[in-house]
């Protein structure tokens, strides 16, 4: 379906295709965009510069919880001892963890001095916010299991002994630790969820882990303030992107949207004026863009383009009374050749002895080609058939000479090549623009059908004996007249016999071609001619002219075509 113009849709559509509302969706794309871009950013600096500050916070309190469980008491022995004790369970007793029974197993360890003072001195840690427990505990590293050495966690107390499965990948950082950095782990669980546990190890004088005083943060002071961070970025940003909104809009607005209406209204303006006949109007002109960028740029190009086009159609107005001035002109022109020509049909009526037709159809306007038939006398007949270089009115004017002088000389009773060769002079002693004309000239003897022609240049001519068939007759050729003023022209002798007939005409027959460029050609000329050989002169060119315009099939015409034929009865 075709999308709707600008002037077919509803001023609803047309304000939500608005540059405004484009800019408006433009803007806020790129907001979502950026501010997304923006808040993920801010939100990973945030969480990694907070996280990195609680784990901090967590390595220095488990290393001062270490260094106080270290002096005060004897954890290293305490801790060997619980792990010895685990160690040493059956797996019927490990899975008792929990029950009454379980920690019996490891009640001398909870009546033990040290482990008071370890709950007591640990307990005091526990009271910062961002911590949820500080605890002693070791790996095992068979089981992957973290076993409690001592927990003073109250709400929630895990006994010496007491374990909880762990991920081999956290337990290998910590008992790969070499002492570089801080040691931390980041995992979730099913009971606590996401934790951070950041541990210092507690090493015997071999330099061996015995245990890890841990520091268990909770992930949801973070979560808390990177909500509340989101929040505060996502207000401001929409404030923002609310300012500049508003402040883009009213730019566009001021600086493009209405210097745009005001020159899509002066173009209307002109059309309409334009539709009405109206003239001289200064649409574009009167504007006052001073918008300093392309627009004004635009406005002063519609001003210029308007003086532009209002010279443009007052000269085409004066071009077009020259050009009907001038058509007129070579109508008159096309009247006059045509009135020059013979074209009243039948030529001779009251002479029985033959019949002649002759028709031409220029390419343009006016033709150079010419054709011209007379008595010379009463036992003679002239026939003339000729092509003049070039085309229009030079052609025409030219033509126009030639045939005066060739009528002139012919009917004082010269033969052909006397004629040719008078005219070939009286051409060449003021020829400046060096045209010729390619002229084939005969004078029938009636009473004996002696045909006598002189050829300058010109087509062959085709004719036909008696009751034969059209065939070409060619004899040498002269020089073109006007083409050089030392030419002698020859003769030569035809006899016709009652039922022949003679076709003549020009270089634009043979020539006519079709969309290809492919030429009509003598035999196809022939073969028309031959079609109805028996025809009447009149009726002979029709068939050569029908031939030809089925063969150009709507071509353009490029040259005249003219065509004579005279029939000889005897």
């Amino acid at each position: 379906m075709k999308a709707k113009s600008y002037r077919e849709m509803s001023a609803i559509e047309r304000r939500s295709k608005s540059l405004e509302a484009k800019t408006i969706r433009g803007l806020i794309t790129i907001s979502i965009f950026l501010g997304i871009a923006l808040l993920a950013t801010g939100l990973g600096l945030y969480t990694y510069s907070i996280g990195r500050q609680y784990i901090r916070d967590a390595h220095y309190l488990s290393h001062i919880a270490a260094s106080s469980a270290s002096h005060g008491t004897d954890i290293l022995e305490m801790s060997d001892a619980v792990m010895a004790r685990y160690r040493s369970l059956t797996d019927e007793q490990i899975n008792m963890i929990g029950t009454d029974e379980y920690r019996a197993l490891f009640a001398d360890c909870q009546q033990d001095y040290d482990y008071h003072m370890l709950v007591k001195i640990l307990a005091q840690y526990i009271t910062f916010d961002e911590v949820s427990d500080v605890y002693i505990a070791m790996y095992d590293e068979q089981t992957c299991r973290m076993v409690y050495i001592v927990d003073p966690d109250t709400e929630e107390t895990l006994y010496p002994g007491e374990w909880e499965d762990v991920t081999y990948d956290g337990m290998e950082k910590f008992l790969s630790y070499s002492g570089d950095g801080i040691l931390y782990d980041i995992d979730h669980t099913a009971k606590y969820g996401w934790m951070c546990t950041v541990g210092t190890p507690l090493l015997d004088d071999d330099g061996r882990i015995v245990a890890f005083v841990l520091v268990d943060l909770t992930i949801d002071e973070l979560w808390q303030g990177m909500r509340t961070y989101v929040t505060q970025i996502t207000l401001m940003l929409i404030l923002i992107v609310l300012v500049l909104m508003l402040v883009t809009v009213r730019n566009i607005e001021r600086h493009l949207v209405q210097p745009i209406n005001l020159i899509a209204d002066a173009a209307q303006a002109y059309v309409d004026d334009r539709k009405a006949g109206k003239r001289g109007g200064q649409h574009f002109s009167k504007l006052d863009i001073h918008t300093g960028d392309e627009i004004e740029n635009l406005s002063l190009t519609m001003s210029e383009m308007e003086g532009e086009m209002a010279d443009f159609v007052q000269n085409l107005a004066s071009v077009t009374a020259e050009k009907e001035r001038i058509s007129t002109e070579l109508s008159l022109a096309t009247r006059i050749q045509a009135a020059m020509l013979p074209h009243i049909f039948p030529a001779f009526p009251d002479r029985s002895e033959f019949d002649v037709y002759a028709t031409m159809d220029p390419a343009k306007e006016v033709g150079g080609d010419f054709y011209d038939y007379f008595l010379i006398d009463d036992d003679h007949l002239c026939l003339v058939m000729a092509d003049v270089s070039g085309k229009g009115v030079p052609a025409a004017l030219f033509m126009m000479a030639v045939k005066i002088i060739i009528a002139n000389y012919a009917k004082m009773g010269h033969s052909p090549a006397d004629v040719l060769n008078i005219t070939n002079k009286a051409i060449c002693e003021n020829n400046q623009e060096e045209m010729f004309v390619s002229v084939w000239l005969g004078v029938l003897e009636i009473s004996t059908g002696k045909l006598t022609a002189a050829n300058a240049g010109h087509e062959y001519p085709a004719i036909r004996y008696g009751n034969g068939e059209f065939e070409m007759k060619k004899e040498r050729h002269s020089l073109v007249v006007g083409a050089m003023d030392d030419t002698t022209y020859r003769e030569y002798e035809v006899t016709m016999t009652p039922g022949s007939k003679l076709f003549l005409y020009t270089d634009g027959v043979p020539e006519a071609s079709d969309e290809s460029h492919k030429l009509f050609g003598e035999e196809r000329m022939l073969a028309a001619l031959n079609k109805d050989a028996d025809a009447t002169p009149d009726q002979m060119l029709r068939n050569v002219s029908e031939d030809i315009m089925a063969f150009v099939n709507g071509a353009e015409q490029f040259d005249d075509l003219t065509m004579l034929c005279l029939e000889f009865k005897g």
